[in-house]
């Protein structure tokens, strides 16, 4: 599935009522983000888990060599984290699908801009280039 097909897809679910989602498709689609960019350096999206989840797994694969894509990193948690509410709540939990649906569609744009412009994600507060440009010392606390 290309992005430009998930990010449609994403949107119509957005329109549904929360309680015709199924939050496993929703997971599943987070992994279809994933595998578009992985799949886009020429490498081919694992099947492996990290810590019980392919999401965690293809997100480790995405990041080899490419330190910015861990700006992604907590977004693919919080998927997570949204998709376990709603399985602990016997799917009723609208707002955590509402969310999840939310963070899914988040890591959609995130990768759509990293295809776009590969440094996107180089200039956060952890980005190692920018900890070492830095001439200040660290204030003490």
């Amino acid at each position: 599935m290309q992005l430009a097909e998930i990010e449609q897809r994403l949107l119509a679910l957005q329109m549904l009522p929360t309680d015709t989602i199924d939050i496993d498709d929703v997971l599943a689609i987070g992994e279809a983000v994933l595998c578009c960019w992985i799949t886009a350096t020429g490498a081919i999206p694992t099947d492996k888990k990290k810590e019980g989840y392919r999401l965690l797994a293809l997100h480790r694969q995405g990041a080899k060599g490419d330190p910015s894509f861990n700006a992604c990193r907590e977004s693919c948690r919080e998927l997570i984290y949204q998709v376990n509410v709603v399985k602990l709540n016997d799917g009723r939990a609208p707002a955590a699908v509402t969310m999840a649906l939310a963070v899914a569609y988040h890591l959609c744009l995130f990768i759509g801009g990293k295809l776009t412009d590969p440094a996107l994600g180089d200039f956060c507060c952890s980005s190692r280039p920018t900890r070492m440009e830095s001439t200040e010392p660290a204030a003490s606390i």
